[in-house]
């Protein structure tokens, strides 16, 4: 008598559940990254939406926003920037096609309010993208906001220092960012596939040009004054 043993693909059985040697299929909603190598490596093929992104970083400024631009651009309601860690300015922000209009500075003098606006932000779904700066933030913390960010679908991305990189984390993607010539070196701290031991280099190119610079000259300047979470989050909420 011959057995046939019948294979089941992991994901029939669970869509937690994938091979080890593939990438898993994203259960959420993707927005595509602008970048073919960057999502060919990425779970669905792109950001997942409604979930905590680790984004690690050198240093502030090292072409972040750049590797976002894509999927920025493409959102079709406000971006909330939540604690960066220099004004924003309108010049860069036109040029990597993001309208001024479009976003929400959001400064507070207090870890916790920060975290408490994050949380409201999310919960609400009212905006398409948050990017939260934080240079530290405690496991629980991590939770809370992981939780939040599951209610809805906005990209929700927290950039935080390398060193972080050594820390657990409920975020299922996690990437740690390096500048290169160029562009950016990115490794895959986390992912919900195969363990990639190389770097993947990522062109950047800077999207500033003469003539991009002289029509935006009025621009030149930063954000109007931020503002303060407990007086924008009514009407973010609402």
């Amino acid at each position: 008598m011959t057995l046939h043993q019948s294979i089941t693909a992991p994901e029939a059985l669970h869509p937690s559940l994938w091979l080890a040697s593939q990438l898993a299929h994203s259960s959420a909603r993707c927005v595509d990254t602008g970048h073919p190598a960057l999502s060919s490596q990425l779970p669905g093929g792109g950001w997942p939406t409604g979930t905590l992104i680790d984004l690690m970083l050198q240093q502030s400024g090292i072409g972040e926003l750049r590797l976002l631009r894509p999927a920025l651009a493409a959102a079709r309601r406000r971006i909330v920037l939540l604690q960066p860690p220099h004004p924003p300015q309108a010049l860069a922000l036109a040029a990597l096609g993001l309208a001024p209009s479009q976003l929400i500075w959001i400064r507070t003098s207090r870890s916790s309010d920060a975290l408490w606006a994050a949380e409201q932000v999310l919960r609400s779904g009212s905006c398409g993208a948050v990017l939260f700066w934080q240079n530290h933030a405690r496991g629980e913390t991590l939770r809370r906001l992981h939780l939040a960010a599951q209610s809805g679908e906005t990209l929700f991305f927290m950039l935080r220092p390398l060193a972080a990189a050594q820390d657990s984390s409920p975020a299922p993607l996690r990437l740690s960012l390096r500048p290169a010539v160029g562009g950016l070196d990115i490794e895959f701290v986390k992912r919900r596939g195969p363990q990639r031991d190389t770097p993947l280099f990522l062109p950047l190119p800077l999207p500033l040009t003469p003539s991009l610079l002289q029509r935006h000259a009025t621009l030149d300047r930063a954000l109007p004054a931020p503002v303060t979470a407990r007086s924008i989050l009514p009407e973010l909420v609402q």
